[in-house]
C-alpha cells in the first residue's frame, strides 16, 4: 500500500510536537534547577559567605569559661544560654556605647526601642523569683534592652544588655551581616540601677529555633567543645 504524502506530513508534525514537548520538559527542569540555585544563592548572600560572625568586630571568644554558653548561673534554669563579652575577656576593649553588629543577615523580630529600666525593688524581686528558672517574659527583663534577628534556616540571634538600638531599626527591618544594630550597655543588670556605664557587657545568644524554647548554641557541651565548635561556626582562627 503506497504511503500517502499526507501521512508523511502528519508523522513529521507529530515528531515535531514530541520534540517540542521534550524540549519544554527539559526547559522546565532547567528553570526549576535555576530557581533552586537562586534560592540557595539568596540565602548565602543573606547569611554571608562565612556564615555567622561575632557581633563585636575584632573580638575573640570569651576567655573565661564563665562567659560561655552553658556556664552555671544561679538563675536562668541554672545555665547561661549565650556568650557574654566583657572588658578584658574578649581580645578588644568592651566599652559602654561601642557598636554591636548583626552576626548574619536576616529579619528583625524584636527591637525594644521603648525599654524602661527596672527599679531596684523590681530587680531584686525578679532575681528571687527566677532562682529556680525564668519564664520567657522574665528572661526578657533579665536581658535588658535587646534585639532579636531571625536568620535563614530558622536560627535566631539575640543581642542583649544594649544601651541603645540603632535609629530606624524595628520589627520587620531587614539587616545584612555586619550591619550596625545597637550599642553595648548594661541594661537589665544591677549595674544599670546605679546609672552610668559600669559593668558594660554584651550577651549574645544563637538559637536553633525560638529563644528560651528551643536549643541554644553550645547547649550540653563542655567549655572546650563550645570553643571548638564556635571557631568553626564563626570562622575564627
Amino acid at each position: 500500500m503506497p504511503i500517502k504524502p499526507g501521512w508523511i506530513v502528519l508523522a513529521l508534525v507529530t515528531l515535531l510536537a514530541l520534540w517540542q514537548s521534550a524540549q519544554l520538559s527539559g526547559a522546565r527542569q532547567q528553570i526549576a534547577g535555576l530557581q533552586s540555585e537562586i534560592a540557595k544563592l539568596k540565602q548565602s548572600l543573606e547569611q554571608g559567605p562565612e556564615g555567622f560572625m561575632l557581633p563585636l568586630p575584632g573580638a575573640c571568644l570569651p576567655k573565661s569559661d564563665a562567659n560561655l554558653p552553658g556556664a552555671p548561673r544561679e538563675y536562668r534554669k541554672g545555665t547561661s544560654p549565650g556568650f557574654v563579652f566583657t572588658n578584658g575577656d574578649a581580645c578588644v576593649p568592651v566599652r559602654f556605647g561601642m557598636g554591636v553588629v548583626a552576626a548574619a543577615g536576616g529579619e528583625v523580630v524584636k527591637a525594644e526601642t521603648t525599654y524602661k529600666e527596672m527599679s531596684r525593688a523590681e530587680f531584686e524581686a525578679l532575681i528571687q523569683v527566677v532562682a529556680n528558672g525564668a519564664s520567657p517574659a522574665q528572661m526578657d527583663k533579665l536581658r535588658g534592652r535587646e534585639v532579636w534577628i531571625r536568620h535563614p534556616g530558622g536560627f535566631t540571634t539575640v543581642y542583649a544588655h544594649l544601651s541603645e538600638i540603632a535609629p530606624g531599626l524595628k520589627v520587620g527591618s531587614r539587616v545584612h551581616k555586619g550591619q550596625w544594630i545597637g550599642r553595648v550597655g548594661n541594661s537589665g543588670t544591677e549595674a544599670a540601677l546605679r546609672g552610668g556605664g559600669e559593668g558594660a557587657r554584651l550577651l549574645f545568644e544563637l538559637w536553633d529555633g525560638e529563644p528560651d524554647r528551643d536549643k541554644y548554641f553550645g547547649q550540653g557541651l563542655a567549655p572546650e567543645a563550645v570553643r571548638a565548635r564556635a571557631k568553626l561556626e564563626f570562622g575564627l582562627p
